[in-house]
């Protein structure tokens, strides 16, 4: 995502070492007998409620340390903030690479950071791994090889949503209200690219910026065209005053909302559980706030190192479960690594994932990669809310593009 207008060059240092919050620095070199991983996350700013995303691998480092760390190494895992600023998020990586000596960048949040930091990591061959994106540009494996994505690219996802309304509203009249920075227009451009002629049928976009003050009238402009089908593209707060807007307007289309948007904690229950019920959405990862995965093993897990890890008021953020995923999907990587954690075998393991499945994805969700593959996660399933919970419709599918395809 992408924050235009920001002057502030560096915000909070939020600095995480052995994998817990603190305020020291860390200027040691790394040793035999650690493994230092570098992360940017917006802990501050508009985009600051995706800083749980960081956390939460804190926090999840911080438990494979207490069990003894990974092949008889710990963990020092060093969380920045960049305040969504591009030009921070390049300053901080260099800082991290050039004074705290990481061996990697891991799960840097945002398209706009990971891009600008691209060029310098590839050109030091430090791996970045499983950026915390969706654009197809982070997974590109011939042209930068250190760079490599994790969760579904956002055309795909896009092309999910068109496929659907292809297939069950072909005739319907289409608003799109589409978040105005790279990860909105991506999302849309994918919609656009999967209606191909039913393009026709959108008869009103709205792009709307992160901190807009305009949303009741953006709705109510939607309103009046007298749309059957309402796609929003945005973040899961942005979402919640969304469907409450609608909902207070007497209007109730089909509703259609982005995976970063689907928690009933963060989004859902905040726009009312009777409002929001009907929502379709695509989703690869189990949402910690429905009630469906009470009893699954995998959620317990979760809930337990959130109680004893964590250690929040709620251990509903599908932020931080996201955070939760990605630092799981590393760790395998880092054991895969066993003794030799040089850089150029971080992403050989990287790159030789074989259908595995993080503990708390959906169903049937796998990662696999090779040398020709960075796009680890090309799965989802579509969802629809029932007012309490997320109810699975259809096949896994698979997403549409691949980085070949990605321009």
């Amino acid at each position: 995502m992408r924050v235009t207008g920001r002057l502030l060059f560096i915000s909070i240092a939020a600095l995480v070492s052995l994998g817990a919050m603190s305020q020291q620095r860390s200027d040691q070199p790394g040793s035999d007998k650690d493994i230092r991983i570098g992360n940017i996350v917006p802990y501050s700013g508009p985009l600051s409620e995706f800083g749980a995303i960081g956390k939460a691998e804190a926090a999840y480092f911080d438990m494979i340390n207490d069990r003894g760390g990974i092949n008889g190494r710990k963990i020092r895992f060093i969380s920045r903030d960049d305040n969504s600023d591009p030009a921070t998020a390049l300053q901080l990586t260099r800082d991290l690479v050039e004074k705290d000596g990481v061996q990697l960048m891991f799960g840097s949040f945002g398209t706009p950071g990971n891009l600008a930091t691209r060029w310098y990591l590839n050109e030091k061959k430090i791996p970045q791994l499983f950026v915390a994106s969706g654009d197809e540009e982070l997974s590109q494996a011939k042209a930068f090889p250190w760079t490599m994505g994790w969760q579904p690219p956002y055309r795909s996802e896009g092309r999910i949503y068109a496929n659907y309304i292809q297939a069950y509203y072909p005739r319907k009249k289409i608003v799109v209200l589409w978040q105005n920075d790279q990860f909105g227009r991506t999302l849309y451009k994918g919609i656009q690219e999967g209606l191909g002629d039913l393009n026709r049928h959108v008869l009103v976009d709205v792009a709307f910026d992160i901190n807009d003050e305009h949303l009741e009238a953006h709705v109510a402009i939607l309103k009046r065209a007298d749309a059957d089908v309402f796609v929003f593209l945005g973040v899961p707060s942005t979402a919640a005053k969304v469907i409450g807007l609608a909902a207070s307007l007497n209007w109730h289309p089909v509703f259609i909302v982005n995976d970063a948007s689907a928690s009933i904690a963060n989004a859902m229950a905040p726009a009312g559980l009777e409002n929001s019920a009907g929502v379709i959405s695509a989703t690869f990862l189990k949402d910690p706030s429905d009630p469906a995965w009470r009893d699954d093993p995998a959620m317990k897990s979760w809930f337990a190192f959130m109680d004893k890890f964590y250690q929040v008021e709620s251990a509903n953020s599908s932020a931080a479960l996201y955070g939760y995923a990605a630092a799981e999907a590393l760790t395998q990587v880092l054991k895969q690594c066993g003794d030799d954690v040089s850089r150029e075998n971080i992403m050989r393991q990287a790159a030789s994932l074989r259908d595995y499945h993080p503990s708390v994805a959906l169903p049937n969700i796998k990662m696999n990669t090779s040398p020709d593959s960075y796009l680890p996660i090309k799965q989802m399933r579509l969802v629809q809310f029932d007012g309490r919970s997320w109810q699975p419709f259809g096949a896994v599918i698979e997403t549409a593009f691949t980085e070949g395809a990605a321009r």
